[in-house]
């Protein structure tokens, strides 16, 4: 069985390279065209303009749109404390980038504290 080609509304990611920022944008939902088509600013500016020349680049800026130009390439995303790397996938496109990089640690409880409950008194104390 081959391989699915990845498409993103009708097109694959070559054609999706070839075409200008402002067709790709008619082709994403409305708050991603909305972020697009506003001015930039000038963070923004020198992230796209350090994304075609660099592979590994770090960004604070966490809002901006995954573009097909950018897939392939490794970004390192500030989530709060540290850069987490993003490996951009085609899947990813149209996406914003810092929702790859989660701000959230999973938290994971342990045994309950010594007079959380009256049933503590059981538990043997580490």
């Amino acid at each position: 069985m081959a391989k699915k080609e990845f498409t993103y509304r009708g097109k694959t990611l070559e054609e999706l390279k070839g075409i200008s920022a402002k067709e790709f944008a008619d082709l994403v939902p409305s708050r991603q065209r909305r972020t697009m088509l506003r001015e930039q600013s000038d963070e923004k500016r020198t992230f796209m303009k350090n994304i075609s020349t660099g592979n590994n680049i770090k960004t604070h800026c966490r809002d901006i749109v995954i573009l097909p130009s950018m897939v392939g390439k490794t970004i390192r995303v500030y989530n709060g404390k540290e850069f987490v790397a993003v490996i951009v996938q085609p899947e990813m496109i149209g996406h914003f980038i810092g929702e790859f990089a989660l701000t959230r640690k999973r938290i994971t409880h342990s045994a309950p504290g010594v007079g959380a409950t009256r049933s503590t008194s059981s538990i043997s104390v580490k």
